[in-house]
């Protein structure tokens, strides 16, 4: 029988996600609109409800479902990877500043990434495959150096990462040099953060991961709620602290290497909305990480729709959009706390 706190709790946490999934829901709508040829609302929205008929030309039409949706959804999943890692670091490494791009992960993905195009171009599959390698052991190396008698400190953890992060953006370099001119551009707008070469196993692949990675942060929120509190406190309550940890390093790189592969790397989501979620419904990890997952797909498809239309036709990338909006939002919400 579930008591009065839990049942609250519950009812509580199901009415936010219902005002964030609706919120999605109604940008999505106005994201499939919004663009270089603005598409007519009212039969836009018709045929999205799945009718036919609903007076889109087969332009329209193509716009619509061929081109808009599938970024629209991609932007969504990457949004979800992000700031669902970021609010699994941040519980798990007890820091607020723990996130993928500051932590190196991006960048270990990224490199996977380039690695799997460079070498094994032809195969699509390695591309998410090396970049989930590579946010794996970029995550267990920072965790490694950033240990010390007293455990990973917020100062020290940052540290690393900065320190992994300019040794990988090194390799990046390097690695861009064994490529031709011709490719070095579309890689430089990649790493930039860049949703327009959505493909659909690459979706397909980023949906697996974001339904994979999510339910597994979400499965062990109790358990990164104690480990807020200390390892050493969270092992005294019976949590075992070792297998939770390994589970959301490999549940947040997972979900880190499907973005970074399919949309390189995009800054400051796992970053922010994390934190605009603590802070407006609490620091409990069983509705943070689900608000931080809807809140990251609105955020990341609000700043797609922006990257794609302020210069239409032309396109900007879409991690420079994310970092014009985070940057300020982050140093407010940091002068705030």
């Amino acid at each position: 029988m579930i008591s009065g706190s839990a049942r609250t709790t519950l009812m509580r946490t199901a009415s936010i996600c219902g005002l964030l999934l609706l919120t999605l829901v109604v940008v999505i709508v106005i994201a499939a609109v919004i663009g270089s040829q603005r598409l007519p609302f009212g039969s836009s929205l018709c045929a999205l409800s799945g009718k036919s008929n609903c007076g889109l030309s087969s332009e329209e039409h193509a716009i619509l479902f061929d081109l808009r949706l599938p970024r629209i959804l991609l932007a969504g999943a990457v949004g979800v990877c992000l700031a669902t890692a970021g609010a699994g670091y941040q519980a798990l490494l007890r820091n607020p500043l723990a996130e993928p791009y500051l932590l190196g992960v991006s960048n270990g993905a990224a490199v996977g990434t380039m690695i799997a195009l460079v070498f094994f171009g032809a195969a699509e599959w390695s591309r998410p495959v090396m970049a989930f390698a590579g946010a794996l052991i970029a995550s267990f190396i920072v965790y490694q150096l950033a240990r010390g008698r007293a455990g990973a400190t917020p100062e020290r953890l940052i540290l690393a990462g900065v320190i992994v992060t300019t040794f990988l953006s090194s390799a990046i370099v390097f690695i861009t040099t064994l490529m031709d001119a011709t490719r070095i551009r579309s890689f430089t707008f990649w790493l930039l953060g860049d949703l327009s070469g959505t493909t659909t196993s690459l979706l397909t692949i980023t949906f697996i991961a974001v339904l994979i990675g999510v339910i597994v942060l979400a499965a062990n929120a109790r358990s990164l709620n104690l480990m807020m509190l200390g390892e050493r406190d969270a092992f005294d309550l019976g949590v075992e602290v070792s297998r939770v940890r390994v589970i959301v390093f490999i549940a947040a790189s997972l979900l880190v290497g499907a973005s970074v592969a399919s949309s390189g790397s995009v800054g400051y989501v796992g970053l922010v909305v994390p934190h605009l979620v603590r802070l407006s419904f609490g620091s409990d990890n069983r509705l943070v990480i689900v608000a931080s997952a809807l809140g990251g797909a609105v955020f990341v498809i609000f700043a797609d729709t922006i990257a794609r239309t302020i210069i239409a036709p032309r396109e900007l990338p879409v991690g420079a959009i994310t970092a014009l909006i985070g940057a300020p939002l982050f140093i407010y919400l940091l002068r705030r706390g």
